[in-house]
């Protein structure tokens, strides 16, 4: 898969502050904010502030310590949201077409706060 980053999506935008945001958590190297037609009570989008267009690009590609801020990331602000295991919540990165990318830059969906149901219906 390519890995041409357009740096004009929406997220880039956001992050260079040309298109205002509702920060829960900003880092050295991730920013996360409420998504603006959310699907559940909580639905917070964490993004990377490099320039990777899926969760395999990042992965292979970025540094180490930009690894570990957005995974720390990602924890910090279920532990603000008080996620638990216990009531639930959902992680989601969509990836490419077939995946249902609508934006191509990494994000991952976290999403809690009611029932979410299966993610996918049962193949018939």
């Amino acid at each position: 898969m390519a890995h041409d980053y357009d740096d004009q999506n929406i997220f880039a935008k956001i992050l260079r502050g040309e298109i205002p945001n509702s920060t829960v958590l900003e880092t050295e190297h991730s920013l996360a904010f409420r998504d603006i037609a959310p699907q559940a009570p909580d639905h917070v989008l964490v993004i990377p502030k490099g320039s990777y267009v899926t969760y395999d690009h990042f992965a292979t590609t970025a540094s180490d310590a930009e690894i570990v801020d957005y995974t720390r990331a990602v924890g910090k602000v279920c532990e603000m949201l008080g996620l638990t295991p216990g009531d639930g919540y959902r992680l989601i990165a969509n990836t490419g077409r077939n995946g249902v990318q609508d934006v191509p830059h990494l994000h991952v969906h976290i999403l809690a706060g009611r029932r979410l149901g299966r993610m996918l219906p049962p193949q018939g």
